[in-house]
């Protein structure tokens, strides 16, 4: 069940200036503007970008175990977890197809590299040979292999995301295996996870800081001039993105009745942070912590969740398809449909366990082409300086569509008490209450409770339709 930590002081209440997605638009604005006109000492500003995100990231570790443990070691039915985990892959797997394939069409349609013509053999690898070498370390048998940690420890120390969520699905089925008698540990975990979120809490209040430093960094480093000759291709970028979410994710919502735009302003404060900081982890627990808020069961959200963070990035799957196809066309390396289609096959594969971190989409993109081989490496140069400004959609992306799969995946599944979910969208507020998720009997009548006053509803104006249907039938005989 969900653990009784507020998420924060009530936001509805608060003065403007005092509500964490303004500071954190605030800090944004003012990085953009430090970074533009004192761009020396704005790049001075990195440590305090690069400081939130490693107090953020030191707490995920700790979060995932526990929450993850904790929701399957309170589960009773091991079923329910097959049924929950099987779905949830399912949905990642079609998401971030479909955002390959948005990628591959818009890189077609588009054709931001045609005309660029490129000659290879003057391109210097020296900048990339970093990404090259990481990508080169990682083949499909190395991918599968590293979600299983050297120690049991090694998870946490080296903060992999997928191999604490090995660890803790681990842990979690011995908890449901031994039963009754480890209770008392099912029970301490959930009262560690009080305290934990109390320090995301903590943490939290730094995000504009956190936010600021980030900004004034990538303008200070890289400055507006970095986009004007690959305009077009971080235009693409953006757009396609956007169509994503707006289509693809959109009709996710529509077809399980979230309320789409409801539900991204409820999250805005991490939608700003992921902004801000060009990292989706950052807003790694507060979002956790908000959907059990908003009725999503914390088993479910616990599972679900960090998987996205490694199996569900449809913001570096986009980039992925459009920037290979960029550096073909630049590079005048015509491709076929069936080359193409290899190229998103691979991508398919190269994209799963990568974690939600700057930098990752780079050097995924790295491993992609160099398994690829007809597409030259090193035209990945051509893309540097510009790829900072990419990380931001990227990571937004890949953000919104796991905390969209979460709460569709949740309510799929039966994992989400629905008419909470429907309250909390309507009045963010309702979210500081002492919420704990009811009983799986409790969430079925209540859901269908729901269920049938809208039947109610409908049949009410269905009657009332054929009323005023047989009063104009009436007039019409009169007159």
């Amino acid at each position: 069940m969900a653990t009784s930590v507020h998420h924060g002081d009530s936001e509805k209440n608060k003065p403007f200036y005092m509500k964490l997605y303004f500071q954190v638009v605030i800090g944004i604005t003012l990085g953009i503007l430090i970074g533009h006109f004192f761009p020396s000492q704005a790049v001075d500003l990195k440590p305090l970008g690069t400081g939130f995100i490693k107090l953020i990231k030191m707490i995920i570790a700790p979060i995932i175990f526990l929450t993850v443990a904790h929701g399957i070691g309170s589960m009773t039915d091991s079923g329910k977890l097959k049924h929950v985990g099987s779905k949830a892959l399912i949905y990642f797997l079609v998401l971030s197809t479909l955002a390959l394939i948005f990628g591959l069409i818009a890189a077609n349609l588009i054709q931001p590299g045609v005309g660029m013509n490129v000659d290879v053999s003057t391109l210097s690898t020296d900048s990339i040979s970093s990404y090259i070498k990481s990508a080169e370390a990682k083949t499909v048998s190395d991918q599968i292999l590293h979600i299983i940690p050297d120690t049991f420890f090694s998870a946490f120390t080296e903060g992999e995301v997928i191999q604490v969520l090995f660890v803790a699905i681990l842990f979690g089925l011995a908890l449901i295996k031994i039963g009754k008698p480890a209770q008392g540990i099912v029970n301490g975990m959930g009262s560690v996870l009080d305290v934990v979120f109390k320090i995301v809490n903590m943490l939290m209040k730094l995000a504009p800081i956190g936010a600021f430093g980030g900004m004034a960094y990538t303008i200070g480093e890289h400055g507006f001039s970095a986009l004007k000759n690959l305009f077009i291709l971080v235009a693409t970028f953006y757009v396609t993105g956007t169509i994503f979410v707006f289509t693809v994710l959109a009709a996710v919502c529509w077809y399980h009745k979230i309320p789409m735009l409801k539900f991204f302003s409820y999250i805005k404060d991490e939608l700003m942070l992921v902004l801000g900081t060009s990292s989706s982890e950052p807003a790694f627990p507060s979002t956790m912590r908000k959907l059990e808020k908003a009725g999503c069961s914390e088993s479910a959200v616990g599972l679900i969740l960090p998987m996205g963070y490694s199996f569900n990035l449809a913001g570096i799957n986009i980039y992925m398809t459009l920037a290979a196809l960029f550096i073909a066309q630049a590079t005048n390396t015509h491709l076929t449909l069936q080359e193409q289609l290899y190229v998103l096959m691979v991508a398919v594969i190269s994209s799963k366990g990568a974690a939600g971190v700057t930098g990752a989409g780079f050097i995924i993109l790295a491993s992609t082409l160099s398994s690829v081989g007809t597409i030259p490496v090193a035209g990945m140069t051509l893309i540097l300086g510009i790829d900072r400004f990419m990380s931001e959609c990227r990571a937004l992306v890949s953000f919104i569509g796991n905390a969209v799969t979460t709460a569709a995946v949740a309510k799929a599944t039966g994992e989400m008490d629905y008419q909470r979910f429907l309250a909390v969208m309507d009045d963010h507020d309702l979210a500081n209450d002492d919420y704990h998720y009811p009983t799986a009997s409790t969430v079925s009548e209540n859901n269908a409770h729901f269920q049938s006053n809208n039947e109610k509803k409908i049949i009410n104006k269905t009657s009332a339709y054929t009323v005023n249907a047989d009063q104009e039938k009436e007039l019409a005989t009169t007159r």
